[in-house]
């Protein structure tokens, strides 16, 4: 398998979530001072880096479902 690419067979139910997942990913990695590799690929990584940069977009995710949520009860 080539640098960058991904072996996950996770299948996105809207493709288009693709880019604002990265986009996300990269933010995330950001506010918590971790450094995303310039090629993209993540293997390198530490698993501590990489699963609170995983935990954060989690949260995230679900704040803003939460929000969406609470928005349509009204």
């Amino acid at each position: 398998m080539a640098q960058g690419q991904s072996r996950s067979s996770n299948v996105l139910v809207v493709p288009q979530a693709g880019q604002a997942l990265d986009q996300l990913k990269y933010e995330v990695a950001q506010e918590l001072g971790i450094q995303i590799p310039q090629d993209g690929y993540m293997g390198n990584m530490a698993t501590r880096d990489a699963g609170a940069i995983g935990g954060h977009i989690t949260r995230r995710l679900v704040q803003i479902a939460e929000q969406t949520l609470a928005g349509q009860a009204r």
